[in-house]
């Protein structure tokens, strides 16, 4: 079974200042031209796929900024992966909503 990822994406570009609007617009080109399944928040985007397929997502965003002349970039990462089946993230807000019985 190919592995299955999701995971809680924030990208800060440093030395840019404090509108990071463009740069936020930058990286959500970027995740829709990997073709992968996204939501953007408040305070990151969440992204599922295929593991390959979201790292190298994660290092274009990277690029892509760096390709702005932005001269540092720090990530938080957080992962999710499952053997046991895929779960997107639907279904996981779904569980929760059955637990809260709506």
């Amino acid at each position: 079974m190919e592995r299955w990822l999701s995971v809680d994406l924030c990208v800060v570009p440093i030395g840019v200042g404090v509108h990071l609007s463009p740069y936020i617009a930058t990286c959500k080109r970027v995740i829709e031209s990997a073709g992968l399944d996204h939501e953007l928040g408040p305070n990151g985007t969440a992204i599922e796929g295929p593991w390959d397929e979201v790292m190298a997502c994660v290092r274009a965003c990277h690029d892509a900024l760096h390709n702005m002349g932005v001269p540092r970039v720090y990530t938080t990462l957080k992962l999710n992966t499952r053997t046991d089946r895929r779960q997107n993230f639907q279904e996981k807000l779904d569980s929760v909503e059955r637990e809260l019985g709506r």
